[in-house]
């Protein structure tokens, strides 16, 4: 049995991977272990496409057996998604970032990573945010 802090370690582990391959190995890892996850790239102005990001994670999470289409759970993934964003928009406020969103979900537990590197040019930050909601199994 996997608690919150399990899924969310989850959620970073997938969100961190340095490629693809390395991601779907790791989300293989976590089915294994009945925790679902998916994973998807996000880019560009972050506080500006705060809504965009919130709709890729949706579309990742149904996509991949996450979560299914209805209002309960899709607010339940933009309400994790906008708390992980809130965590580093004072730090990406006015700049581009590029990185992952990782959503992982076990019964109830849902927790959303976001793991970006924001700047200019060659100056960047790393910056992590990490959402947690609760849902019916």
């Amino acid at each position: 049995m996997y608690d919150s802090v399990d899924v969310a370690r989850a959620a970073i582990k997938v969100a961190i991977t340095p490629s693809r391959q390395a991601e779907e190995t790791v989300i293989l890892k976590l089915g294994d272990k009945g925790i679902r996850s998916a994973a998807v790239d996000i880019g560009g102005d972050v506080v500006n496409s705060i809504h965009n990001i919130i709709e890729k994670a949706i579309m990742a999470s149904r996509k991949n057996g996450v979560t299914e289409e209805c209002h309960v759970e899709d607010g339940a993934i933009a309400g994790a998604t906008r708390e992980a964003l809130m965590q580093i928009a004072e730090k990406a406020t006015g700049l581009n970032g590029g990185g992952k969103i990782a959503i992982c979900r076990h019964k109830e537990h849902l927790s959303v990573c976001v793991f970006m590197s924001i700047g200019l040019l060659y100056l960047n930050e790393v910056v992590i945010g990490l959402g947690h909601r609760s849902l019916p199994e």
